[in-house]
């Protein structure tokens, strides 16, 4: 058998402050460390224990992979891959939701003959939300995110395919290039019928191929909830 895990990265906003949307060029610290702690504790309350970890290299990905190891009880080194840096926002990189969803929504009032001044500010953000929803449902790249679909495809099936036998290897990456990595399954439309694709911070996941192709058993469980 053979075991793949994903986790994303554990927050980078303490309560309160205002999100923003952080892509690749936005190298943000941890602002704690219960989630990538709770990783480490949940995999290990799993048995669970990864042979090799590979981590973004960035500072909220190799933060967490750190912590997480720090629980696992077997020391494990992290292995910086630039393969699954998070994605580029391009336009909307560290911007806020609201400056998002107000671009987004004044280029798909313009794509629908309309004029954006015409509008409210509501009927922009409803437009700008809608793409953003089809990004969160469908993982549909909005206009302008310098997102390479084609190429990060390819990264996960390769770590998929580059899997001993026998071996479990965990990889935090972040939400934005997550969300591709259930095409490992073949069936990546299913999934997405099935599944919320956005994954929460300190989320984790979990595809085991048994012989038969790989199937995911868990996604995006809050570990830090789960820890006894």
């Amino acid at each position: 058998m053979k075991t793949l895990i994903i986790a994303r990265h554990g927050n980078t906003f303490r309560p309160g402050e205002t999100p923003t949307r952080v892509g690749s060029r936005t190298d943000l610290p941890l602002v704690e460390e219960e989630r990538g702690r709770g990783i480490g504790r949940w995999l290990k309350q799993l048995g669970l224990v990864p042979d090799r970890i590979l981590a973004a290299p960035l500072q909220r990905t190799l933060r967490t992979a750190e912590l997480a190891s720090e629980e696992l009880g077997k020391p494990c080194p992290v292995q910086p891959d630039a393969r699954f840096i998070e994605v580029d926002y391009g336009p909307d990189e560290n911007k806020s939701e609201e400056e998002v969803k107000a671009r987004l929504g004044a280029l798909a009032a313009a794509e629908q003959g309309l004029e954006p001044a015409s509008l409210s500010p509501e009927e922009l953000d409803a437009l700008g939300a809608a793409l953003i929803d089809r990004w969160n449902a469908e993982a549909i790249v909005p206009p302008d995110w310098k997102v390479d679909v084609p190429q990060i495809i390819r990264n996960w099936q390769q770590l998929a395919d580059d899997i001993r036998e026998g071996e479990t290897l965990l990889c935090v990456s972040s939400n934005g290039t997550i969300r591709f990595a259930p095409h490992i399954t073949g069936d990546y439309a299913g999934f997405c019928a099935t599944h919320d694709i956005k994954v929460p911070t300190g989320g984790v996941c979990i595809f085991l191929n048994e012989g038969q192709g790989w199937h995911a058993t868990e996604w995006a469980v809050k570990a830090f909830k789960k820890v006894r």
